[in-house]
C-alpha cells in the first residue's frame, strides 16, 4: 500500500485496494467524520447506507453523492430510539440482500452543560444516542455481519474519552469506549 500511496495512485483505482462488492452502514454520515467515512468507503467502491435525523440534510448529501457516482442510500433515523434502530437494520438488510460487511458506529451528539446541570432527559438522550445505539446496533447487525463472512465493526470514539477537554463529562463518558 505504501508504494501505491507514494506513486500517487488514486483511491479505488487499480494498484490500490478496493471495496467493490462490499456493503457498509455508517451512522451519522451527513456531517463531519461520518461524511468523510461515507465518501471514502464509496470512493473505494462500497455500497453505503447512512442515516441522519435531518431529512433535508440527508437528501442534500444523497444528491451530492449521486452526482459523484457514489452508491449511497440513506434513512431518516433517530438512533436514540430503539425501534428506529431496528427499523434501520431492516432497511439495511433489504438494501443489501441480507448481508452487511462493515458497520461504522459514528453517530454522536453533545449537550455542553456542567456535570451538575444535566437534566435526566439530557443525560438519557446522550447515553442512548452515543453509547446505547452503538451497542444495540452491533447486536442487531450481528446476523448480517456474520452472513458476509468477513464483517467488521468500527467505533468512532473521541479524544474527550481519554483526556479532559471542554466537551462535557457525559459526552466524554459516552465516547470513551475502545480506549
Amino acid at each position: 500500500m505504501a508504494a501505491a500511496e507514494s506513486s500517487g495512485t488514486a483511491i479505488g483505482s487499480s494498484g490500490r485496494w478496493a471495496l467493490h462488492g462490499k456493503t457498509a452502514l455508517v451512522t451519522g454520515g451527513t456531517r463531519g467524520i461520518g461524511r468523510a467515512v461515507v465518501e471514502e468507503l464509496a470512493a473505494l467502491g462500497a455500497a453505503v447506507h447512512t442515516c441522519s435525523r435531518k431529512e433535508e440534510e440527508l437528501g442534500e448529501r444523497i444528491k451530492e453523492w449521486e452526482a459523484r457516482g457514489f452508491r449511497v442510500t440513506g434513512s431518516v433515523c433517530d438512533l436514540s430510539a430503539r425501534d428506529q434502530r431496528e427499523r434501520l437494520l431492516r432497511e439495511v438488510a433489504d438494501h443489501f440482500g441480507g448481508k452487511l460487511d462493515i458497520l461504522v458506529n459514528n453517530v454522536g451528539t453533545n449537550i455542553r452543560n456542567p456535570t451538575t446541570e444535566f437534566s435526566a432527559e439530557e443525560y438519557s438522550f446522550l447515553m442512548a444516542t452515543n453509547l446505547e445505539s452503538a451497542y444495540h446496533l452491533c447486536q442487531i447487525a450481528h446476523p448480517l455481519l456474520k452472513l458476509s463472512g468477513s464483517g467488521s465493526i468500527i467505533f468512532i470514539s473521541s479524544v474527550a474519552g481519554v483526556v479532559g477537554i471542554f466537551s462535557g463529562s457525559v459526552y466524554a463518558m459516552t465516547k470513551a469506549f475502545g480506549k
